[in-house]
């Protein structure tokens, strides 16, 4: 007997119908001779909903009452889900965060677990019963409620898995597996097989919506296989594997495209390593990550930096550079949100050198001008005004993968 977690996102639960149908890939998969435990995201929309009667109250609220809010929508959609299966002649039974023992740090909005006691799940499978766990959301050491960030449930289901050493973590979601990039946009995106801890990695980095980041860094520490399936249709899915890859195999795996940029100007900022170095501690502190990083217009003794932050961490940053801007002494900065990045990614790119003279010339042929670039032995990526973006995901695509699709 093998245990499984079982992840399902808003869209595999957004309505009674659909809660129906994930108990019956439950039951089905408990038939097959395995323990389960599920982990649950709000039905689709939820979380939106009650953002909007927050903001209806406060256009800034609480960040520690945001999190005490939004965590209702897990708890609704794991009760359901246990009263589904309960009703089927299957014993299950719903959790909270706190029910279970998962600790976080005290980041609301985007907190870590810490920790996880697997003391109550162990005693609920030892009477057979079916686990439903509410994602997306901890306690940290005070017993606040905390919540992971958007995605999060995957980060829960992962962690969790790692924790009770399932064999497998599978994250049901409404496509069936990794694609070579997002089929929203371009149609002859293919599904892949498989795909490298890395390449998922970095795809999950840089905007491919299929897995959370840090479930995905979380499946990397436990070496957990992990599988993306879709609650809609039967099929294999994609396996995120830790085998040796095949250096053989296409320089490219995928394109991933984010829209979430914010590109922040600083200008004029004195020549002096260790002011900049200070605001991005800053940063760091708020737990706001910094993404591309150039330097521009470079003089003696000034010089203007550019970097890209997370859309969601847009307001905080404003707010910190206002009250940092007289200690650190730039003369201004600039915030432009019609900006969206786009990359290759694959395992192939660092003995490809070809690679990059392709990506210019795919954007190129589209007249798609970078505003930013970087390089990795992995990645390719570009900042691009954002009504660009489809054009430059569907040019790249073309240009890297449809040949080998084919």
């Amino acid at each position: 007997m093998a245990l499984i977690v079982q992840k399902f996102g808003g869209t595999s639960v957004g309505s009674i119908e659909r809660i129906e149908a994930v108990a019956d890939i439950i039951i089905k998969t408990q038939q097959q001779g395995h323990q389960v435990v599920a982990v649950v995201s709000a039905m689709s929309g939820e979380t939106n909903r009650l953002i909007s009667l927050a903001h209806e109250i406060d256009s800034r609220p609480s960040s520690r009452e945001l999190d005490v809010l939004v965590t209702t929508g897990e708890q609704v959609t794991a009760s359901l889900l246990a009263m589904a299966i309960i009703r089927r002649g299957h014993p299950a039974i719903s959790l909270l965060s706190d029910q279970i023992g998962i600790q976080t740090d005290n980041m609301f909005g985007k907190a870590r677990i810490e920790s996880i006691c697997t003391d109550r799940l162990n005693q609920e499978m030892e009477h057979n019963r079916i686990v439903i766990v509410a994602g997306f959301q901890g306690r940290d050491r005070e017993g606040n409620i905390t919540t992971l960030g958007r995605g999060g449930t995957d980060t829960t289901a992962v962690e969790l898995a790692g924790a009770l050493k399932a064999a497998e973590c599978q994250i049901f979601t409404d496509v069936d597996g990794v694609y070579t990039t997002d089929p929203r946009i371009e149609p002859n995106a293919c599904r892949l097989e498989q795909i490298t801890f890395d390449e998922m990695l970095e795809m999950a980095s840089l905007g491919a919506k299929v897995l959370h980041l840090r479930s995905v860094e979380a499946a990397g520490h436990y070496r957990l296989p992990l599988r993306v399936l879709s609650s809609f249709c039967q099929s294999k899915g994609t396996l995120i594997t830790y085998e040796e890859p095949d250096m053989n195999k296409a320089p490219v795996s995928g394109v991933a495209a984010s829209k979430d940029e914010v590109l922040i100007t600083l200008k004029q900022l004195p020549n002096q390593p260790q002011i900049f170095a200070s605001l991005l501690t800053v940063l760091a502190d708020a737990g706001i990550a910094v993404d591309m990083l150039t330097q521009l217009n470079h003089q003696l003794d000034k010089i203007d930096y550019a970097f890209t932050v997370h859309s969601n961490d847009h307001h905080q940053v404003i707010e910190l550079l206002t009250h940092q801007q007289e200690s650190l002494g730039f003369v201004e900065f600039a915030c432009d949100k019609e900006v969206a990045k786009v990359s290759v990614i694959g395992i192939g790119l660092k003995s490809h050198v070809e690679v990059i003279a392709q990506f210019y010339t795919a954007m190129s042929h589209e007249n798609i001008r970078a505003d930013l670039v970087t390089t990795s032995e992995m990645k390719i990526s570009a900042l691009l005004p954002k009504k660009y973006l489809e054009l430059a995901v569907r040019a790249l695509h073309s240009a890297f993968l449809l040949e080998s699709i084919e």
